[in-house]
């Protein structure tokens, strides 16, 4: 499937898995990589993917998830965690720009110095480590999709839990769980409100 209107109109939360199939994790590290190209405030990328895949994570995953099949029945589940301390990446990120001659080391500073602002206000972190990490993980459901594989995020966790039974580093904020594998039945389509509805025009 290559043609992204398709993509998009047959991506579906697909919620029961056949419990048999695998994801090579080649493929799988594939997969995040195209949603690891999502875009992201300053290129900070503030994501970070901590994979489950094998049936006994799974299992342990899914008290935290409050039991839901689909957990334990995925391929595989990605849950997406948010980077509050994306700032720390700004040498990875543009130092190779500099090296390159596509970014000045002027222009780095000027960069480094609106993040540094950014990161100076309480809110900003979790803010941007939900709004940017999110790109990703929509940009991971198409990307699935795309290579044949079904997805469904999942809100309904318990973060803390998830927190502390997989040693998650307090850097990171639990955004979402998402599961992927093959379905075993066809996920219903969902209807959607009329657009119009939700479009205020500004003047």
């Amino acid at each position: 499937m290559n043609n992204f209107y398709e993509i998009i109109d047959e991506r579906r939360s697909t919620k029961v898995y056949d419990p048999q199939i695998e994801i090579p994790r080649e493929e799988l590290v594939g997969i995040l990589e195209t949603a690891g190209k999502a875009p992201s405030a300053w290129n900070l990328q503030h994501w970070q993917f901590l994979v489950f895949d094998n049936k006994e994570v799974q299992e342990r995953l899914l008290p935290i998830a409050y039991n839901q099949q689909q957990v334990k029945d995925a391929s595989a589940v990605i849950a997406v965690l948010g980077d509050l301390e994306a700032n720390k990446k700004v040498d990875p990120v543009f130092d190779p720009a500099v090296e390159n001659g596509e970014m000045t080391a002027e222009i780095k500073n000027i960069l480094k110095g609106q993040i540094d602002g950014a990161y100076s206000r309480e809110e900003y972190p979790r803010d941007a480590a939900f709004s940017n990490a999110s790109l990703a993980a929509m940009q991971f459901m198409l990307a699935a999709k795309a290579e044949g594989w079904d997805t469904c995020p999942i809100g309904g966790f318990n973060p803390a839990a998830l927190v502390s039974e997989f040693n998650v580093s307090d850097r990171y904020l639990p955004i979402m769980l998402i599961t992927i594998g093959k379905p075993l039945q066809k996920a219903r389509k969902s209807g959607r409100l009329d657009i119009r509805n939700l479009i205020d025009w500004a003047e």
